[in-house]
């Protein structure tokens, strides 16, 4: 017989921006995973030697975030040596892959207890620093294909082209998303999941100033000459605005089974209904969630009528706009506390920051189902559905 695994519950730090001089740059990415691991399990009351393994996402693995960044931040977080943990690379998806792997772990019943976790310190490891004069393809890949694979900004503008998309679409929905957000920290829908570190304890990457005037102001920040003549239908459309923005971050959910949750008195917040993850064109890239959508309805046997809160991460605003086109989901129910384009894309935080994000978005509408994906670079999307218990 399966195991049920439950989210029991899910913190973040406040979103800093990635850039020297942003509120966390100063912080140590072993540090900064430390901050949110300490308190999920103070929080909760739970002795952290009965953890079976603490798996934590992270992409850019070098530098301050090599050598293991999860089990350096549970030895930081004073938990006991015996505590494990290991590190993950699915690019975007990083830890909300590291909860897919938690939880299957319950279901299997390897684990009893396990935290998600993930973080990304892009001021001081910026993105690229692993590959940096190196080249992370070979020569099959190259092979396989001649043309080349591109930049992530680039597929945001082949998604913006090919499905038709607009400058005013994109500006327009990346204004609802600073909109949705201040208004979220205004309602305190944040309050109980952001975990202060040091006198920072406010997302530093939402606006409240956006406009749609200062957005149209924004010139492209893609444009290369080769590839507009490789891919004439361009119109370079994505700008900064549009873009989530370059961050600072951790986040954690504590994942067990039912039954252990029950025996130590905590009230699981939902559990977990479906996994899928699959793979995409590698040039277009970030359309992935399509399929990975699709595919995990089909697993639970639900339809997206069905499903009252939608997190799809926001790494480019033409992403959840194509997706909830094709997929035809209400724009309504997507992003409802805003995205990543104001929240911030910490990347290998957002997994389960995004996760955390969800249960309240569930909690404000008084509802059962929600559905969370994540394109990822490659071509590869992952996507989680979550049944809310209280």
């Amino acid at each position: 017989m399966t195991t049920t695994a439950v989210v029991v519950d899910a913190v973040r730090t406040a979103s800093g921006k990635g850039k020297p001089g942003g509120a966390l740059s100063g912080v140590h990415s072993v540090d900064l995973l430390a901050e949110v691991l300490r308190a999920l399990v103070d929080r909760n009351g739970l002795d952290p030697a009965r953890l079976d393994d603490v798996i934590a996402g992270c992409v850019t693995q070098a530098a301050d975030q090599s050598f293991n960044v999860a089990r350096n931040a549970v030895l930081a977080s004073g938990f006991p040596e015996s505590v494990p943990g290991t590190t993950v690379d699915r690019q975007c998806g990083s830890s909300q892959q590291a909860a897919h792997f938690a939880a299957q772990g319950v279901m299997a019943g390897a684990y009893d207890i396990a935290v998600a976790a993930g973080v990304e310190s892009m001021s001081r490891v910026p993105m690229g620093t692993a590959a940096v004069g190196r080249d992370p393809f070979g020569d099959r890949l190259a092979g396989r294909y001649p043309g080349g694979l591109i930049a992530q900004g680039h597929s945001a503008e082949l998604i913006t082209a090919r499905w038709g998309l607009g400058r005013t679409d994109l500006d327009a929905f990346s204004e609802r998303s600073h909109r949705l957000a201040v208004r979220a920290w205004e309602q305190g829908a944040f309050d109980a999941d952001v975990v202060p570190v040091g006198e920072h304890r406010r997302d530093e990457t939402v606006r409240p100033s956006t406009s749609l005037d200062g957005l149209a102001a924004l010139k492209p920040s893609f444009y290369d000459p080769a590839v507009a003549e490789r891919f004439p239908e361009i119109g370079w459309h994505i700008t900064p605005g549009n873009s989530s923005p370059l961050t600072d971050g951790a986040s954690a959910v504590l994942i067990m089974s039912e039954e252990r949750a029950a025996e130590l008195g905590l009230a699981p917040r939902a559990r977990f209904h479906s996994f899928a993850v699959t793979g995409d064109d590698p040039v277009l890239m970030l359309m992935g969630v399509v399929p990975a959508t699709r595919k995990v309805l089909a697993k639970a046997g639900l339809t997206v009528d069905d499903i009252d809160a939608f997190e799809v991460n926001e790494a480019f605003a033409p992403v959840p706009l194509a997706w909830q086109r094709d997929v035809g989901a209400d724009p309504d129910r997507v992003n409802v506390h805003g995205g990543a384009i104001a929240l911030g894309h910490a990347l290998g935080a957002s997994g389960t920051r995004l996760l955390g994000t969800l249960l309240g978005a569930l909690d404000a509408v008084d509802g059962r189902y929600g559905l969370q994906v994540m394109c990822e670079a490659g071509g590869l999307a992952n996507a989680t559905i979550v049944e809310r218990l209280r």
